[in-house]
This record gives C-alpha cells, structure tokens and sequence, in this order.
C-alpha cells in the first residue's frame, strides 16, 4: 500500500502542493521575507528529506510559475521606467558594471577561504534576484545550486533587514523626487475581474515567447521570454493589467517548491563555515553598494535613500515597495533596478561563459608548460 502511494504522480504531487501551501502560511503568519518563495522552498526541503519518496514536482509547474514572474518583470518596462533609462543609461551601467566586478572580487576571496568551486560562489554572489539566479544556476553546468541558494537566500535577508534600517533610520524624511507607481506595486490592490479581456494578449504572448526561447536555448527562456514579449506589447502601447496578490503568490510557490526539491543539505560541505562567508561577503556586498550609491549622489540630484535602492542589491519589487514608503524617487530606482537585472540575464552568462573559457584554456597552457619543464 505504502509503495503504490509512493508510485502514484497525484499523491506525491498533492502531498507536495499540501507542504508547499503550509510553509507558505507559516512564513506569513511569522511576518517573515517573501514568505510564499522561501516558506514553500524550506517546507519542501524538510519534507522531502524526513519523508523519502512522497515528493514530486513536475517541471511545467515551475515554468508555469516562471511565466508569471516573468510577465510582472516585463509589466515594469512602462514608458516612465524607459525615459529613466535612457537618461541614465551610461550611469545605469558604469554603476552596475562596478557592483557586478565588486561581486567578483567578493566571491574569489569566498572561493579561496572556502574551497568551493569560485563559478558556484559567483553566481551565489551576483545580485540578479533570488528567483532568477536560481534559475540560472540551475541552468548552467558545474554549479552547487545548494551553495547557491545559501548564499542568495542570507544575502537577500540581509539586504532586507539592513537597506529599511538604513533608509528608515538615517535617511527617513528626506523626499525623493516621483509619486507614480509601478506595476509591480499596484498588484497588491489588483483584483481578478480587472484581468480580463486585456490580460488574454499577454498571456498568448508570453506562453510563445516562453517556448520559442526555449526552443532557441535561450537564457532562462521561461522567465525572460515573457518579460522580453510583456515589454514589447507595453512600448507598443498595451498597457498588461497588475496580477493579484495570489496569483503572484502562487507563482512563487511554484518555484520555491521546485528549489527546494533541489536543495541537497547533505552535500554542503563546511557548512558553518559556508554559512559565516556568505554573512560576511553580503555585508561587504551592502557596504559596497553603499559607497556606490555616494558616487550616484555625486553624479546625480537624488537624494540619500532614492540612491541607496536604487543600488541595493535586493529585488526590484522589494527597493521599489520602500521607495514607495519613503517618497523616494521610484521611476528612478525602479529603473537602475531593471536594468541591473536585465544587464545581468543578458550579459552576465555569456560573459561568465567566456571568462571561465579563457581561465580553462590558460590553465591547460600552464599545466602544458609545467610538463614541458618537468621533461
């Protein structure tokens, strides 16, 4: 009886889908950070290493997930977002070619304390989204996708804790600049009857973005195919209706379910020591950022706090939802925000492609010359 359970799809996914929902209100009810990602992500975790065999999670429901989030990245690429870049394009990438290259020398000195592979460490120490760069991990060949999210996750509750300290604390009261909201914002308020008809285009678009992406092995096809497709219809014109709070929910639990049947605690090897590196590389990351966003304030007439999320290695909808809070100016920080994680879904994986091609080849150079001495 136990093992026809354990070999039916539909119980394995319904006692999946039953812990998902569990973490998920657990995580809430604790007030704790992005509770429907990281409370389904730890309850599936758990799950599925006390109670072996019960566990399932087909990999369309997690592209379904993916979908969703990638069509509320592409709904924040409104024409205000889009004047802010372009106004501050050679600023937008200086400052994040200087936080990506920080990050860089972060993760070697992680690397070489901890022994772990330095590409696993980068890609835990990028700053692209905790969804997005699982995702990416999970998609790029050699990487500890368990290491990975450690890192990503203590860095995200550090940033999350910290950056409203900061803004809140020292920086309160001081104005910003705009008042008009993203997207990303409003889907807190928006309703299921304010979808319908104009959700049917954005959603034909970016399932066939998702799969041509897919088909032409694109970089995370099932995220950025519909950002990449929601986008385009909005600079064309169509204004893409806000998603309700539990779509977005159920979104995310998608995807966290799915990372956290990844999730392996048994192969993490030093685990406090791993733990303690990526606590103290993400508060080198903020202080970083920090400074970053001195230069910004320099450069620019924003105010403390509106360069400070705009710089924050943090989510979008996070800095943006403080923005918002503080009057900081949100066109502003919703676009260095975008852009950061366009530029790292698009250049950042050729880029690491290249880099640990030319580091592989001039190691075989040097191991060749090394045997040539030796004879």
């Amino acid at each position: 009886m136990q093992k026809r359970l354990r070999n039916n799809p539909n119980v394995r996914f319904t006692v999946t889908l039953l812990t998902g929902v569990i973490g998920g209100v657990l995580f809430m009810l604790l007030r704790l950070p992005i509770p429907w990602l990281l409370g389904p992500m730890m309850a599936a975790l758990i799950g599925s290493n006390v109670t072996k065999g019960y566990f399932a999670w087909p990999p369309a429901v997690r592209n379904t997930g993916m979908i969703i989030v990638g069509y509320t990245i592409g709904l924040a690429m409104t024409a205000t977002a889009l004047k802010e870049i372009s106004i501050e394009l050679p600023s937008m990438l200086m400052m994040t070619s200087a936080l990506i290259i920080l990050c860089a020398g972060i993760a070697a000195v992680v690397a070489r304390l901890s022994g772990i592979d330095y590409k696993t460490v980068l890609l835990g120490s990028i700053p692209g989204g905790l969804t997005q760069m699982i995702i990416l991990a999970e998609e790029t060949k050699g990487i500890d996708i368990t290491v990975v999210t450690v890192i990503q996750v203590i860095r995200l509750m550090m940033i999350i804790i910290s950056v409203p300290l900061l803004v809140f604390g020292p920086l309160s009261g001081l104005n910003g600049g705009g008042a008009d909201a993203i997207p990303a914002l409003a889907s807190v308020h928006a309703t299921w009857t304010g979808l319908f008809p104009d959700i049917i285009p954005f959603a034909l678009v970016c399932v066939v973005c998702a799969l041509a992406g897919s088909r032409v092995k694109f970089p995370t096809p099932y995220l950025l195919g519909p950002a990449i497709g929601t986008a385009v219809l909005q600079i064309c014109g169509r204004s893409g209706p806000a998603l309700p709070a539990v779509l977005l929910a159920a979104a995310q639990l998608m995807i966290g379910v799915y990372v956290g049947l990844l999730l392996k605690p048994a192969n993490l090897k030093h685990k406090l020591r791993t733990i303690l590196l990526a606590v103290g590389s993400s508060v080198l990351l903020i202080t970083g950022a920090w400074f970053l966003s001195l230069l910004l304030r320099v450069n620019t007439d924003a105010s403390p706090a509106t360069a400070l999320l705009s710089m924050a290695p943090g989510g979008m909808d996070q800095m943006s939802l403080i923005a918002h809070e503080v009057n900081a100016d949100l066109p502003m920080v919703a676009g260095y925000q975008l852009f950061r994680t366009f530029f790292i879904f698009f250049a950042v994986p050729p880029l690491i492609k290249l880099f640990f091609r030319v580091g592989y080849r001039v190691k075989e150079e040097g191991q060749r010359q090394a045997e040539r001495q030796a004879k």
